[in-house]
């Protein structure tokens, strides 16, 4: 992650002496541009002009989707791939004085992420086009501002052409902007490279990689100080040398530094160290640059898995695509910080994010709190899989993409492998190996320190055809096809395999595959949270219901995926326990209850699909009815008692998965389990059936929030009884209000076929549950929340909105 500091000397790009140069005013390097946006959705081409009167259109700040304010309708032509939510075109336009002052300076507009086919304008002149939505780009601004005068800077999104995504990609600029302004001579964008080439306890020998720019027109002599930091900004190491550079030259500056006793980063240890850059002329720094990262080793091979710091670590990884619920495609920090809290509390080590380059502020908070990373470029090479996705732009754009997500991502400690591609159309035609080499070499000319894989699978083409192409790999990606590794370590034994997916069902085999074969270094399930779009993926279906997998029809009213251990919500799903429960030692008893068919027919499961299961012993109109109750356990014995009546023992060992089930007839009451070590009790848990819906509780993920327009509170809603207890079944409508200088931005309750507006101010409880999402404004002060329903009494909260510091 590279920060910028806010001040920065001006400097010599004008040929000014030191005493000039001691004269210049601060300016901000790298400004937050998210603010005062207008917005029109539809195609207005004039919007383009500097002279257009938009003075009509909403104002709108930035992350922004206009997808999730749309109502979901089956005619959308996203269809069940885009969770039939709008798409279109839209233009942004935004209108910004540019001071005298910057006159002789470099000026470029950043943008992190913009959903799809975008065109930038600046005062009516086009600077360019850029398919992808997932890459970050930049465009040189200073040729074409006016100084001095109000400048206006219009953004047309083009996501009219559907279907061009397999999943809910959002719509418009849904990541940060930045303005950028420098000296003419700077080190260059993304021109920052930090690599750990020797690591132990003892010491750690850190390369930093410069590019230096001169553009100011003239030959420049400049000085390039490294200087690396502790997290409490103590130096613990320096390097300086001299550069002459001619007219329009840059250079790459390689400063080799040692740290002694370093603190290494790991998911338990994410620690993290700034390196400083700045450039000097005259005594004085007319540039500096922040740039975090951590010290760490890796290394792969068959015989010792993945080894992180010289310590063998398995993967226990999650899919996720990049959606934020009910914020749709919006990354705003907070949200994307709060994913990663979320599944580290679920017990994952690692994550891959698919099937493209996540945001920024995913990647800072996955170094912050310390989550493994497969970065992934593509979902597909030349052949498309749907009419208008990335392979109509793969052969002019690939490359340019691919160096995008190296040259920005190549700092961060969490990223440890990079992946090329995910289940590639044309993987049997040769010509696919080809492209593989390509794609891999353009990374490891970037970035030689880190594997690169791409995910494969076999839908009836044969399995030992892919050879040729897992040999360009560095690691061998495996959907869904982890049962063929033992084999295929008998017939290549050097390939490195990691399972890139696997059936949320499949999680013990799985497991077992991992543990008992080193050159299997983890698995990354599909997905570790729920997601908008690929509708019915991980669906089950009551009797009565149309059926079958996502791919074989449109499965509406299903608009997103249940596939994950996660909801939209934070909640875990009992298959989270399960997994967490086989791969860590934080979590040793969990009890839930399988949902009974109906008296109609059976449920019925697709293939990503586990039964649904609650942690509810509340089930009126089944009394005297057989239920199910699944206890899990990495205790040898477990134990069920209803109602203080022993139901029974069984045993929780390797041989049954960790896994009892107790089929007893439904009772209301209290059901205990315990976990039983030589017959003695070392935990237990209950579930207990509760009453009616009496009262709201409110459970902020955070109290205190920052008045800077961009932070969040995500507050989940229970619906209890009289006792606190959860009421599993309330469906209870719940409206929101507030007061006080904050907004409403979403509202959810998990139900994927719930079309209850996600912008709106109600929603309907799920087994109980809802969520509602507030975002702070530029002003400080408490935020009052209140939540009502019928029958209920009102509940409130008050959120503390503080002043940046």
């Amino acid at each position: 992650m590279i920060r910028y500091y806010l001040v920065m000397i001006l400097c010599v790009a004008l040929g000014c002496n030191s005493m000039d140069i001691k004269k210049q005013s601060a300016i901000v390097r790298k400004q937050l541009f998210d603010d005062n946006w207008k917005f029109n959705l539809g195609d207005i081409p004039a919007a383009s002009t500097m002279d257009f009167d938009d003075k009509n259109w909403p104002a709108v700040e930035l992350p922004h989707d206009w997808s999730i304010e749309g109502e979901i309708d089956p005619n959308n032509a996203a269809g069940n791939d885009g969770g039939y939510f709008p798409t279109g075109i839209g233009w942004y336009r935004k209108t910004f004085h540019v001071p005298p002052e910057w006159q002789g300076r470099l000026i470029s507009i950043y943008f992190e992420g913009v959903y799809m086919n975008s065109e930038v304008f600046i005062n009516g002149t086009s600077l360019g086009v850029h398919p992808y939505g997932y890459t970050s780009f930049y465009y040189d601004l200073t040729p074409h501002l006016k100084f001095n005068r109000e400048n206006t800077l219009a953004v047309r999104v083009n996501n009219s052409e559907q279907k061009n995504c397999r999943w809910y990609s959002g719509s418009g600029i849904y990541r940060h902007v930045w303005l950028m302004v420098t000296n003419t001579v700077h080190t260059g964008q993304w021109g920052i490279g930090i690599n750990t080439t020797k690591v132990s306890h003892e010491e750690a020998t850190v390369q930093v990689k410069t590019l230096v720019k001169n553009e100011s027109g003239k030959p420049q002599h400049i000085g390039v100080l490294t200087q690396i930091k502790d997290k409490k900004t103590h130096k613990i190491g320096e390097n300086k040398v001299t550069l002459e550079l001619d007219t329009d030259d840059q250079q790459e500056v390689i400063h080799t530094l040692i740290v002694k006793d370093p603190v290494l980063w790991s998911p338990e240890t994410p620690y993290l160290y700034h390196a400083e850059i700045e450039l000097i002329q005259e005594g004085q720094t007319i540039d500096r640059t922040d740039v975090t990262f951590g010290i760490r080793s890796l290394e792969f091979s068959t015989d010792h898995g993945f080894q992180l710091n010289g310590k063998e670590l398995i993967l226990n990884g999650g899919c996720v695509h990049h959606d934020n619920g009910c914020l749709g495609a919006k990354a705003y920090d907070r949200a994307e910080e709060r994913k990663i809290e979320l599944l580290k509390s679920a017990g994952f080590n690692a994550v891959r994010t698919s099937h493209n380059p996540p945001s920024e502020a995913f990647l800072d908070a996955c170094d912050k709190l310390g989550l493994l990373v497969i970065d992934e470029a593509f979902d597909g090479w030349k052949t498309s899989k749907t009419p208008y996705d990335y392979a109509r732009f793969f052969e002019e754009w690939s490359i340019r993409d691919i160096e995008s997500m190296v040259l920005r991502d190549r700092n961060h400690p969490s990223v440890i492998i990079w992946s090329i591609g995910n289940e590639i159309i044309e993987r049997t035609d040769p010509e696919a190996v080809k492209t593989a080499r390509i794609l891999a070499d353009a990374v490891r000319r970037i970035d030689p320190t880190r594997p690169v894989t791409s995910a494969m699978t076999t839908w009836d083409q044969g399995w030992e055809v892919f050879d040729p192409l897992f040999a360009v790999h560095d690691i061998g990606g495996y959907n869904y096809q982890l049962f063929r590794a033992p084999d295929d370590h008998k017939r290549v034994p050097s390939r490195i395999i990691v399972n890139t997916e696997s059936y949320p069902g499949n999680a013990f085999n799985i497991w077992k595959l991992v543990q008992e074969n080193s050159y299997i270094i983890g698995d990354f399930v599909w997905t570790a949270l729920d997601y908008l779009g690929e509708s019915g993926i991980g669906a089950y279906y009551y009797p009565g219901e149309q059926g079958g997998e996502h791919w074989q029809a449109d499965r509406y009213p299903w608009y997103g995926a249940y596939c994950g251990d996660i909801d939209l919500t934070g909640w875990r799903k009992p298959i989270s326990h399960c997994r967490n429960l086989l791969y860590n030692d934080t979590e040793k008893l969990y009890m839930a209850v399988r949902e009974p068919n109906p008296d109609t027919g059976e449920i019925r499961l697709t293939a990503w699909a586990v039964w649904p299961t609650w942690e509810s012993w509340t089930w009126p109109g089944h009394e005297g009815k057989a239920i199910e109750v699944e206890v899990v356990s990495k205790y040898p014995k477990v134990r069920l008692y209803l109602n203080e009546k022993l139901i029974g023992d069984r045993s929780t060992t390797k041989e049954t998965g960790y896994r009892a089930l107790f089929t007893i007839p439904y009772t209301p009451g209290i059901i205990k389990a315990e976990g039983l070590q030589e017959d003695n009790v070392m935990e237990k848990t209950v579930l207990q059936t509760a009453g009616d819906p009496a009262e709201i509780k409110l459970i902020p993920d955070r109290e205190k929030i920052t008045a800077n327009g961009q932070d969040l509170s995500f507050i989940t809603v229970e619906i209890t009884d009289k006792d606190g207890n959860l009421q599993p079944n309330a469906d209870n409508i719940l409206t929101f209000s507030i007061e006080g200088p904050g907004e409403i931005i979403g509202v959810d309750n998990a139900n994927l076929k719930d079309f209850e507006s996600y912008v709106g101010k109600t929603r309907s409880a799920w087994h109980g549950r809802a969520m509602v999402v507030l975002k702070s404004k530029h002003e400080a002060g408490d935020i009052n929340l209140k939540v009502r329903s019928e029958d209920i009494p009102e509940a409130d909260l008050v959120i503390r909105s503080v002043a940046d510091e």
